[in-house]
């Protein structure tokens, strides 16, 4: 009889996918990560890719970013911060060091709802996009 993995254990996989991503700010999507993680990992299957993402966002080990409507984004900065979004390209950037807003306490009093959080994205033109505008 075959032992069984525990499901919860960091694999080689989760290891290097996360390693790789650590080491981006482009917020990639999961076939993006799949080509970076293939150069270390060449028999890894993009099916793979996907349920180590999902394992590593659901665990907080990585954020799952439903910023771009067409593929969920994935980041690896764990410190507390913001995202724009550039409305041309698609682009996203982080934005750190802002205030904290107490949105949660300000929107319960419009609501009944138990607010448990928030996500905030903001819409711009990234410098790239302005600067092919402006030729």
């Amino acid at each position: 009889m075959k032992k069984s993995m525990p499901k919860n254990r960091m694999t080689i996989q989760r290891r290097i996918i996360t390693e790789e991503l650590k080491k981006l700010t482009s917020h990639p999507t999961a076939e993006q990560i799949y080509h970076i993680v293939r150069e270390r990992l060449p028999k890894i299957s993009l099916g793979t890719v996907y349920r180590n993402l999902d394992f590593l966002s659901k665990n907080n080990i990585i954020r799952k970013l439903d910023i771009d409507k067409d593929k969920a984004r994935y980041d690896a900065e764990k410190r507390e911060h913001y995202h724009v979004r550039c409305v041309r390209c698609g682009k996203i950037g982080d934005i750190f060091n802002m205030p904290k807003m107490n949105i949660e306490k300000e929107v319960s009093k419009f609501t009944d709802y138990d607010v448990l959080g928030y996500r905030l994205e903001f819409l711009g033109i990234c410098p790239q996009c302005r600067k092919r505008s402006k030729k």
